[in-house]
């Protein structure tokens, strides 16, 4: 431990050997920030979390918490240990995720799920459904993604996303690998006529030695076809890559320049980079770490001029620190045109309401992560030269890039985890922040998802 070195705040966090709750610090180090804790155990633990402490000051920002509306748990042990959700956590659910199966047709190298190893019995229909209830005494209807496992080795996938809709759930996404997609010719079709609204497409690069590192076998074929059958049904798609240091870095450009090869039936790219619970090759070091900003320059430097960093601005509904994006319109000669801009935040800014951020992003994701139809405007009155065409576009061809870095052992905040607005339906029905029901100890033990 180094004295000279700033202390820039303090939370807690958990110790990545036995997962006890510990005091943390958020520390400088040169340009870093890195994540320092001490467990009396198992001793010593610091983790880069952030590359860049100038851009870290502009780009954290005070929020005015969102108290669970029906807390479902009370605070007994404390964060993390209490979730359900708890009368402390301070945002509302903005993406509700049901997990309705740990089943799956791949053996990833990398799965924050651990798919496949043990799996549970599928949860029933009924079960499902209550889960659907639950969501809608909570505050519901939230947007719902069904995860997994691989939620397409389900039979009853159809009927699922039908029940959902039936029950007031507007926005049903698909987070998937794409496998049945690609290889059933009218399985998009049959998804979409049950009330699928979007697909979350696991998608790490443009190569397939990128596929065969995280995900054991080449799939790029099958990952294109898969987009392409939701581009012929008017399935709008997300690609997801997860990015490892040294496996899939060097491709964030061709990603994107791929996605918008596609577009506008692929919407954007939502970056995920690697965190190391669930399953993973060995546990992390600084150098197997991207960070938020790690990202951003990834992008800017990859992307031939399409962007610029001030492109990307912090996240209304999660904790700063957790995410970013990018919102931009592709116009008919290639370029981006942002309507995003990041404004740096002095420490005396006007907290944003989190209430009021969770609400936005739930209606953006709903509005802007399915398909579109073109829309004809209204020749009437003079022409407004490219704004007539921007306007027209922002209608029919817009574009997102973002990323968002998830919490393992190592670098959990709990100040972050309490700001979370993406919760998993635990399997006897409560609401449990992304993080914590994923997290498990460098040994593998977890806090929710093996109860």
């Amino acid at each position: 431990m180094i004295d000279s070195e700033p202390i820039l705040s303090l939370t807690q966090s958990v110790c990545p050997e036995c997962l006890a709750r510990l005091e943390a610090q958020r520390v400088q180090r040169g340009d870093d920030i890195y994540l320092r804790k001490c467990c009396p155990e198992h001793g010593l633990f610091e983790t880069v979390v952030w590359r860049s402490a100038t851009e870290y000051r502009g780009w954290v920002r005070p929020k005015t918490p969102a108290y669970p509306e029906k807390p479902a748990t009370s605070v007994s042990a404390g964060c993390p240990y209490d979730c359900g959700l708890c009368p402390e956590h301070r945002q509302h659910t903005c993406t509700a995720l049901l997990e309705i199966t740990q089943r799956c047709n791949l053996r990833c190298p990398v799965c924050f799920a651990d798919a496949a190893h043990q799996p549970p019995p599928d949860p029933d229909l009924a079960t499902i459904e209550g889960w659907y209830r639950m969501l809608l005494e909570t505050g519901g209807p939230f947007n719902v993604q069904l995860s997994g496992g691989e939620p397409t080795v389900r039979r009853d996938l159809p009927e699922i996303i039908s029940l959902g809709r039936k029950m007031g759930f507007g926005f049903i996404q698909l987070n998937t690998n794409g496998i049945r997609l690609a290889d059933e010719p009218d399985y998009v079709e049959r998804l979409k006529a049950h009330g699928l609204s979007s697909v979350f497409l696991q998608f790490d690069g443009t190569e397939d030695a990128i596929y065969e590192a995280l995900r054991g076998k080449p799939l790029l074929a099958q990952k294109i076809a898969a987009i392409e059958r939701c581009a012929a049904q008017g399935i709008g798609v997300i690609l997801v890559p997860t990015l490892k240091p040294g496996v899939n870095d060097h491709n964030v450009g061709e990603i994107i320049r791929f996605a918008l090869e596609y577009a506008p039936a692929v919407r954007g790219v939502h970056f995920q980079p690697i965190s190391y619970f669930g399953r993973y090759p060995a546990p992390p070091d600084d150098a197997d770490r991207i960070t938020i900003p790690d990202v951003i320059r990834l992008i800017v430097a990859q992307s031939d001029g399409l962007f610029r960093a001030e492109s990307f601005a912090p996240p209304g509904c999660e904790n700063a620190l957790c995410s970013f994006h990018g919102n931009f319109v592709l116009m008919p000669d290639g370029r981006l045109v942002p309507w995003t801009q990041h404004q740096s935040q002095s420490c005396d800014c006007q907290p944003i309401p989190a209430a009021e951020g969770a609400a936005r992003a739930r209606a953006f994701v709903a509005a802007n992560w399915i398909a579109v139809e073109d829309v004809a405007l209204p020749c009437e009155g003079p022409s407004l030269g490219e704004w007539d065409i921007l306007l027209q576009r922002s209608r029919t061809h817009t574009f997102f890039v973002s990323g968002m870095a998830f919490q393992d052992a190592w670098t959990l905040d709990l100040e972050r985890l309490r700001d979370c607005c993406i919760h998993t339906v635990s399997r006897d029905g409560r609401l449990i922040p992304f993080c914590a029901y994923n997290l498990t100890s460098s040994s593998g033990r977890s806090l929710y998802r093996e109860s």
